[in-house]
């Protein structure tokens, strides 16, 4: 039944205001609700997108909570980088950054970085 659904992200924001201005100002997305005051709802490619909802249960996650997969990743990587996201370093095993990049055995490659609530987002190529 919800194989052929579309599907969306829903993200927790402490102050929904502060990241508003993250997602416009660092990664360019405007919401498609702009006066709405506790949530956002945001329209990505393929008719996908995500929710941001205020909540103080914010940043809590510790893991990928929301992913775009770009077709050039260090291209994508410094143009954030240039409007100053911060991209996370990782040294697990089997999973190591350099440059804020980890490359996978089978040729694909993801970065990760936090939104101003401590979501944790990711950048994806796949081979």
């Amino acid at each position: 039944m919800l194989k052929d659904q579309q599907v969306g992200a829903v993200l927790p924001a402490a102050d929904i205001a502060r990241a508003r201005a993250f997602y416009r100002d660092k990664l360019g997305l405007e919401p498609e609700n702009p006066d709405a005051q506790d949530n956002l709802q945001y329209k990505c490619g393929g008719g996908t997108g995500f929710l941001l909802y205020e909540t103080p249960n914010a940043g809590s996650a510790k893991n990928t909570q929301i992913g775009w997969s770009v077709d050039d990743l260090p291209a994508a990587v410094s143009e954030l980088r240039a409007k100053g996201v911060v991209f996370e370093e990782y040294d697990f095993p089997g999973l190591k950054t350099e440059d804020g990049i980890a490359k996978t055995p089978d040729g694909s490659s993801a970065a990760w970085f936090l939104d101003t609530e401590g979501n944790i987002l990711s950048l994806n190529h796949m081979a």
